[in-house]
């Protein structure tokens, strides 16, 4: 599977993530709001988010969001940077399973469908390839719990803790979305 595809939506293209997207992204994610109920809270700040675009660049798999019918030179013709998201296909994954994640938007793009549309994207694109596609969410990290509720995610029982914020373990739960859960749940239906 291409895990830095082009895809195309309604609203929204995802492409791959570029080392120029630096300044526009980081503008998205310095916004301290995004991050306030996330395992890694401190994310916003520029020495920490500078990591995270760098491991980002470095795993490969990193997607820029970018809301086609605003106008933004950082972009590239016809489109401003929004956020970004990631495939990935970690060691913790069962056989037959990609994971999702990484994901952030703008704030004033949430409740608003975009988070719907850009993960309908990247699971019909994964989902071509694999039986399922995970998300490992922190287990306090409530938007991003009701986030996954809301696109057809469902809870497993499996859990992982990770490293976070100041070097904090966090729990995770982990959620799932299979090809038959795309073809029938909210995303499918949509």
């Amino acid at each position: 599977m291409d895990r830095q595809p082009v895809l195309e939506g309604d609203r929204l293209s995802l492409r791959p993530l570029r080392p120029d997207d630096w300044r526009a992204l980081y503008v998205v994610a310095s916004d301290p709001q995004i991050w306030a109920g996330h395992p890694s809270y401190d994310r916003w700040q520029e020495p920490v988010f500078r990591k995270f675009f760098a491991d980002a660049m470095t795993r490969g798999g990193a997607l820029a969001i970018i809301d086609k019918h605003a106008q933004s030179s950082a972009a590239g013709a016809g489109g401003e940077i929004i956020g970004s998201s990631q495939f990935d296909e970690p060691e913790l994954t069962g056989p037959g399973e990609i994971e999702i994640g990484w994901s952030f938007l703008a704030r004033k793009y949430w409740g608003r469908g975009y988070n719907a549309e850009f993960k309908r994207l990247m699971l019909a694109h994964a989902l071509a390839h694999y039986e399922r596609a995970i998300f490992q969410v922190g287990e306090d990290n409530a938007i991003s719990r009701k986030a996954m509720e809301n696109i057809g995610g469902v809870l497993t029982d499996r859990t992982r803790m990770l490293e976070r914020g100041g070097g904090v373990m966090v729990r995770h739960v982990i959620y799932e979305v299979t090809r038959e859960g795309l073809a029938n749940g909210p995303l499918g239906r949509g």
